[in-house]
């Protein structure tokens, strides 16, 4: 299940975005971080988005756990072109090329839409048949129309009034307001002080999961969430990563956790996301057990403006 569906199908338990939210659901993110990393070394995933969402308003996937890294050495850096660079290094240039590609770029009206077109492969990590599917979407620039999603084919048209996801936002205005440098990001998100691995990894989630609401982001707001995530201490670079469209790329990914963005080697374009998980763990007892594990990988195809549900930009 895509985490947007998630988020729409469980948003109606979901509180407001508040300063007490916010403090609360840190408090609880680094209490389920500490037990769950104790007892099995894996961080559920419906725990890890709804605590880091509920201090944002938002919420997570049933049934799927998110593969956090126990150990506190991850990779180190990567070689590109012939040359060793570091996690940041490749983030500053991912910065660098979307804050050119989006230069000129015209602020949408509010009758359009944000449009993505992305393509999700799972491996089972174990053997078994690897998945392929495309999804689609359709979200109204100012929230006041409908929007359309399409997940592997099913298509779910939702009017206004029927959901109201907090984070990541989905009008453009809401994005617009986001600061568009890295500091100022952080400190909006309520990450402004990282005294604490624990305050690290929230602002890390918080970051990466900015990149997976609408694909279509004003301009310097992308290139700021890649500058914030740079100055994480715990980010790590994974040297060669294939997404869903076969494409060799650089990955970063948090020294603890065990999904990220994925950049073109080359020219540091931003090309999706991989996550390691597990499918179909149950609780028993304090335990998560069982269950099938994958990696799976977004691949972004197309984003783009468009006037209307089904068109595509050209």
């Amino acid at each position: 299940m895509d985490d947007l569906t998630a988020l729409r199908e469980l948003e109606a338990d979901v509180p407001a975005l508040t300063t007490d939210a916010r403090a609360a659901g840190r408090a609880r993110l680094a209490d389920a971080m500490e037990r769950e990393g104790r007892r099995t070394g894996l961080l559920s995933r419906r725990l890890v988005l709804r605590t880091s969402f509920t201090a944002l308003a938002a919420a997570a996937v049933a049934g799927t756990v998110v593969v956090a890294k126990g150990g506190p050495d991850g990779g180190t850096g990567g070689r590109t072109g012939g040359s060793m660079l570091s996690a940041a290094q490749v983030l500053h240039r991912a910065a660098d090329r979307t804050r050119a590609d989006g230069a000129g770029t015209k602020v949408p009206r509010n009758d359009q839409y944000l449009y993505a077109m992305e393509v999700c492969t799972r491996t089972p990590l174990k053997g078994g048949k690897q998945t392929t599917h495309m999804d689609e979407f359709w979200i109204s620039v100012d929230g006041s129309r409908l929007s359309r999603y399409v997940y592997n084919g099913r298509v779910k048209d939702e009017p206004p009034e029927a959901h109201s996801v907090q984070w990541p936002p989905t009008e453009y205005a809401k994005l617009a307001k986001l600061p568009t440098d890295p500091e100022g990001l952080l400190r909006e998100l309520g990450h402004g002080d990282l005294a604490t691995e624990l305050d690290e990894q929230s602002a890390y989630m918080d970051l990466v999961m900015l990149m997976r609401g609408p694909r279509v982001m004003p301009p310097g707001l992308q290139a700021a969430a890649f500058e914030a995530l740079a100055e994480l201490p715990g980010i790590v670079l994974e040297d060669d990563e294939v997404d869903a469209l076969d494409r060799h790329g650089i990955g970063v990914s948090h020294r603890r956790q065990s999904f990220g963005p994925v950049f073109e080697r080359d020219t540091y374009a931003y090309l999706g996301l991989r996550t390691e998980g597990v499918k179909g763990a149950r609780p028993v007892g304090k335990e998560l057990v069982g269950g099938e594990k994958y990696i799976e990988v977004r691949a972004l195809v197309k984003s783009g403006v468009v006037d209307g549900p089904g068109q595509r930009p050209r």
